[in-house]
């Protein structure tokens, strides 16, 4: 089953989307912590932008940031969505309110590249061109994400979301992000599908 499983008897939703069985409970856990993601989610199906959401805030509980991927020890944790935003309402409602390791993680919605220091999180839509020469333009300690396929981590991104058996899943590039002075937890790295050293 699912870690988000489907109660009704309703034909499933094929619009509809689950993070695999496989990933631990520590995540469940942190899901329901969030501040706005209620726990009868858990219970039911979630959409797949929901669910990456969900992952993009609880990322940034799982990264350490170097200093220098911040204005100042008050800075915010700013998770930046580059390019068309799939996610709508759902990433502010699930990031708001909340604080990690001392700062506000904040939402921020950009058309160009971001300013050194300006994103410690970067979602790029797939509609985004040249990710390549984007990525090797950003300041140090950017967390990047994408999705679809290998080829956004052999550009150089750090995570990207992939879809297998209509489960969100997620792939980790752990040389870009030692490239970019990032740390990432060990339990971060085991619930990915695939880590490339």
């Amino acid at each position: 089953m699912g870690f988000f499983s489907h109660r009704s008897r309703r034909r499933p939703d094929r619009s509809k989307f689950a993070v695999d069985g496989t990933i631990s409970l520590w995540l469940l856990s942190l899901l329901c912590l969030t501040a706005s993601f209620k726990c009868q989610a858990a219970e039911e199906q979630v959409s797949e932008h929901q669910v990456k959401a969900a992952f993009l805030l609880n990322f940034t509980k799982f990264v350490e940031w170097p200093e220098a991927a911040f204005g100042d020890g008050h800075s915010p944790i700013s998770i930046c969505v580059l390019g068309e935003d799939p996610f709508g309402s759902a990433l502010d409602q699930i990031v708001e309110g909340e604080v990690v390791e001392g700062r506000r993680v904040v939402v921020r919605r950009i058309k160009e590249p971001p300013l050194a220091k300006q994103c410690q999180v970067l979602f790029v839509s797939p509609v985004i061109k040249d990710v390549s020469q984007i990525l090797t333009s950003l300041g140090p300690g950017v967390l990047t994400v994408g999705e679809g396929s290998d080829n956004f981590l052999r550009e150089g991104g750090v995570i990207s979301f992939v879809i297998e058996n209509r489960h969100v899943r997620f792939d980790i590039n752990q040389g870009a992000a030692e490239t970019e002075g990032l740390k990432l937890s060990s339990r971060l790295l085991r619930v990915a599908r695939s880590v490339e050293k």
